[in-house]
């Protein structure tokens, strides 16, 4: 059974959002990886991830977002995490991501952190 994934890539003042949908597993990791990485090469360093559609993450997944926040942090950015479903936001925080990472209700909260300034950590 192949597994359903998609991005969907769209900028709310000056965020890029990636909106994830599906399962985010080995096999479709790569396509995440490779939106981030367009992100990234285009300039865009503040970067929303709308998990509000993501049913399901796997370590290959969680990798995805451990190997550019180094960089995008580097560059003056950040990665925000909004809307993660109970499922998924249980795997986030069994492996730490909310002291790494801001984990927010929604879009708009992501927009307001961004605003604040950068993340103290």
């Amino acid at each position: 059974m192949a597994t359903s994934f998609s991005i969907r890539n769209s900028d709310a003042a000056g965020i890029s959002v990636l909106a994830l949908e599906g399962f985010l597993d080995a096999h479709t990791a790569p396509q995440f990886e490779e939106a981030i990485q367009k992100e990234v090469a285009a300039g865009r360093r503040n970067i929303a991830v709308d998990c509000a559609q993501l049913t399901y993450i796997s370590s290959a997944g969680l990798g995805v977002f451990m190997s550019f926040i180094e960089e995008i942090r580097d560059a003056g950015g950040d990665i925000k995490i909004c809307a993660v479903i109970p499922k998924v936001l249980q795997v986030f925080e069994i492996l730490g991501f909310q002291s790494l990472f801001d984990i927010v209700a929604d879009v708009p909260a992501a927009q307001a952190k961004f605003a604040a300034g950068p993340r103290e950590g």
